[in-house]
């Protein structure tokens, strides 16, 4: 009789238990799973909750179990494991993350978000996560609502929370979710919770320049692609000098997945195979996708522009063995192609650095005359055309009056963007005779520079001012190309010759014995110690300093010896 009393109060518990319990319930328990976090040596890192929102696998849960993560799986309410392919956004002060599962199937089973948030005393239901049949929840209350980035809220809730409740999804009385829990902070159970809003973590997205937010880089599980083409493509740029080759291939795949008819993709990926390319196999690759970029893309002759690239930069650093059809000709079709739908500067100006590597000077000078009547033209195109005319033989006054051109592009004071061409125009100078002007010049790129400049820069400038007969200068500059590179000996053989042309003969030799003491088989200084031993009238030992550069093997020796040995 006992017994039979116990039953029947059992099945009655059950029953108010059943009739109590809200009837979505059984259905919403399922989008509920467990996280596992590994780290970067693939050992456990993190075990947490989370909830689909979506059918197609998006979910929600807490930052912190992903922090310092390198891959992570979820483990469904059948205790199947899945991936997590890419996180779509984090933010680490209110602790929540978003990220894409990899699902196999066609849909998973997913929470449907509050369209309102609840307001203060609402009924409010935790689904924990569980593998097993129980219909458990934990039922609360609101106790506050304050707000979060304006549109948002963040609730406090009058709710027990065990640990292993941590980011399980807050229900409403209609069965939608409106939150994610989060414990009070030092206590392992609590009277006290708090919530932050589903909608909140559902607006954390990836932008273009995400790579820079130190939450995301912390987390070591692929990024999604922003939700537009134009962010992608900027978010491409970025990944590509952050990730491994292997890694942005991986966000490259995404992109043409999600862009499949953007040309971008394709051009991409094919640089980027071919910058790993080894072989014929993968070359092939590379052409797929440039043909295919070609394919899809709205405007043609930017692909045609690209191709053109591409192919001209591959033929110059692999000329000795070229890729099937590859070669300057091949890239100036393409080129020409582009030019033909819409001529650009910058597509013209391509066409003439592909003629000036064919060796098709006067084709290149034209192309580049255009380019110089341009928007686009600048110092660094007309310095080209300096080059240029070099090539074609130009009469160094020719190419001088090009680099002038350059150079007026600026304004004094010169900073460091007219440095290269006030080099170039202080060496043009010194071939027309002028070494005052490229004294100045020299001047005027050690300012720009700030004086960041080595022992070559001091040299040259030496070099002008020794023609510009401005002798003191000349030996300070080379004192200081010797300070910078002691052991290069020319510097030395150079001063002890300025010292020569100065009368400061017995200075020169003692240089030149510091030059023997590095190396005693510098056959040119023993032909200067005695160039200075003529000038002391000191013919014997001049004979025999000669006698020993000969020795040596200095081909310039035989004339003195001819005119003051014999």
């Amino acid at each position: 009789m006992k017994k039979k009393i116990l039953l029947l109060f059992a099945i009655s518990l059950v029953a108010q238990w059943a009739f109590s319990q809200p009837k979505w319930v059984d259905k919403a328990k399922r989008a509920v799973f467990s996280i596992v976090t590994y780290d970067k040596d693939d050992k456990m890192l993190n075990t947490g909750n989370g909830f689909f929102v979506s059918e197609d696998g998006v979910a929600l849960s807490d930052y912190s179990l992903f922090k310092g993560a390198r891959r992570a799986v979820i483990v469904n309410y059948e205790g199947k494991e899945m991936p997590v392919d890419a996180i779509m956004g984090a933010d680490d002060m209110y602790d929540v993350v978003k990220f894409k599962v990899g699902i196999t199937e066609k849909k998973v089973p997913a929470l449907v978000l509050a369209a309102s948030a609840p307001v203060v005393g609402s009924e409010v239901y935790l689904l924990p996560y569980s593998t097993q049949k129980s219909r458990t929840y934990t039922a609360g209350k609101v106790k506050a609502v304050d707000k979060v980035a304006e549109n948002y809220s963040y609730y406090t809730l009058d709710m027990k929370l065990k640990d292993k409740m941590v980011s399980c999804p807050l229900m409403t009385m209609e069965g939608n979710v409106f939150g994610l829990a989060q414990k009070a902070s030092g206590q392992d159970t609590a009277s006290i919770c708090y919530a932050v809003d589903a909608n909140y973590v559902m607006a954390q997205k990836i932008a273009a320049l995400s790579y820079s937010d130190m939450a995301l880089k912390d987390i070591g599980i692929k990024k999604a692609l922003p939700e537009t083409e134009e962010e992608a493509l900027i978010f491409l740029y970025m990944a590509s000098s952050q990730l491994s080759p292997e890694k942005y291939m991986e966000v490259l795949e995404d992109f043409i997945r999600q862009y499949p008819n953007s040309s971008d993709g394709y051009l991409r990926r094919a640089s980027q195979r071919l910058f790993a390319s080894d072989d014929e196999a993968s070359m092939k690759l590379v052409v797929e996708d440039l043909d295919q970029a070609l394919k899809v893309a709205a405007k043609k002759d930017d692909v045609l522009f690209s191709r053109a690239k591409i192919i001209y930069n591959y033929v110059l650093s692999h000329s000795e063995k070229p890729y099937e059809d590859w070669s300057f000709d091949k890239a100036l079709d393409e080129i020409r192609q582009a030019i033909a739908i819409q001529p650009l500067p910058v597509y013209v100006q391509t066409e003439g650095d592909i003629l000036y590597a064919k060796a098709d000077y006067a084709g290149a000078l034209q192309a580049y005359e255009k380019v110089n009547q341009s928007e686009l033209g600048s110092a660094a195109t007309l310095f080209t055309t300096a080059k240029i005319k070099e090539a074609m033989g130009a009469s160094p006054e020719e190419v001088l009056a090009v680099i002038d051109s350059c150079v007026a592009r600026f304004n004094k004071p010169y900073t460091q963007e007219a440095a290269p061409y006030l080099l170039e125009r202080a060496q043009a100078l010194m071939k027309v005779g002028k070494a005052r002007n490229a004294m100045l010049d020299y001047d005027a790129y050690y300012d720009a520079v700030k004086g960041n400049v080595n022992d070559v820069f001091y040299y040259y400038r030496e070099q002008a001012a020794l023609k510009a007969r401005q002798y003191q200068r000349a030996l300070d500059d080379l004192a200081k190309a010797i300070e910078l590179n002691p052991k290069d000996l020319t510097y030395r053989a150079e001063l002890a010759v300025v010292n020569i042309r100065v009368g400061r003969n017995e200075e020169a030799v003692k240089i030149l014995k510091e030059a023997l003491e590095i190396d005693p088989k510098y056959a040119e200084a023993y032909r200067l110690i005695g160039i200075a031993q003529i000038q002391m009238k000191q013919k014997a030992a001049a004979c025999e300093s000669f006698a020993k550069a000969k020795e040596l093997g200095d081909p310039n020796v035989d004339v003195l010896i001819e005119k003051n040995c014999k």
